[in-house]
């Protein structure tokens, strides 16, 4: 898999994913980042910006690309240990910026793990490494074939399943942490599917008093989970 950028290829390299090639701009040289290479034994080659731009698809690579083994799924069994935890569902978030801008709140927040459908939802893609700006080391992702029947897999083992909806009588602020609680963030235009919404123990909203009634998906997990985190 093809990451790219000094923050995401440095995380990679601090994290211990394996490494099997690196590229960097021959014409610009930056010798920080060719230390930080040689000090952890990472051997790189040296190419034109051309050849970057080819490995990117003309991407915002900052000079440097690398060839690393793909992100991968924990299994939802990580979160059934008999331990309080707080979890983020993305029901059908479709834009990588969007999902790699979640993975980098969720690292910052230390929520146990981030719940993605297999379909209609943007995958672990250079893209998303890119905008996560190295916290996809660090955060567990869990893929499954059903949001529904996950949400009952969870309520089965003691989660409380809260949902984001802006006609939601309660805010935010009044989620309880006191338990295991699952908060799910909509698709970007659409929300929560009509089933999803259904299998909630109840909805929550985020007030907002301007003109624009809604938040980007991104903004919107952030906000819920500087709250339920325990920081």
């Amino acid at each position: 898999m093809i990451i790219y950028g000094k923050n995401t290829v440095k995380e990679a390299v601090i994290a211990k994913r394996p490494v099997y090639k690196v590229y960097l701009d021959e014409k610009k040289p930056d010798h920080k980042l060719n230390h930080f290479l040689e000090q952890a034994q990472i051997k790189y080659q040296l190419v034109s910006k051309h050849e970057l731009n080819q490995l990117t698809d003309n991407q915002n690579h900052q000079g440097i690309v690398a060839d690393v083994k793909a992100y991968g799924y924990e299994d939802i069994s990580i979160l059934f240990d008999g331990t309080k935890k707080k979890v983020l569902i993305l029901d059908q978030i479709e834009d990588p910026h969007n999902l790699g801008a979640i993975l980098r709140s969720v690292e910052a927040t230390k929520i146990d793990a981030v719940i993605l459908p297999k379909n209609r939802s943007a995958d672990l893609t250079p893209t998303v490494a890119k905008t996560a700006v190295g916290a996809i080391e660090y955060v567990k992702v869990i893929q499954v074939g059903n949001i529904n029947q996950t949400i009952q897999k969870l309520k089965d083992n003691g989660f409380w399943i809260v949902g984001t909806d802006m006609h939601a009588e309660k805010t935010y602020k009044e989620i309880d942490t006191s338990v295991s609680v699952a908060v799910i963030i909509g698709n970007e235009g659409e929300g929560m599917t009509y089933l999803t919404k259904q299998s909630c123990d109840y909805l929550v909203r985020i007030p907002m008093k301007g003109k624009v009634n809604s938040l980007n998906a991104s903004v919107a997990a952030a906000l819920i989970l500087y709250q339920i985190a325990d920081l």
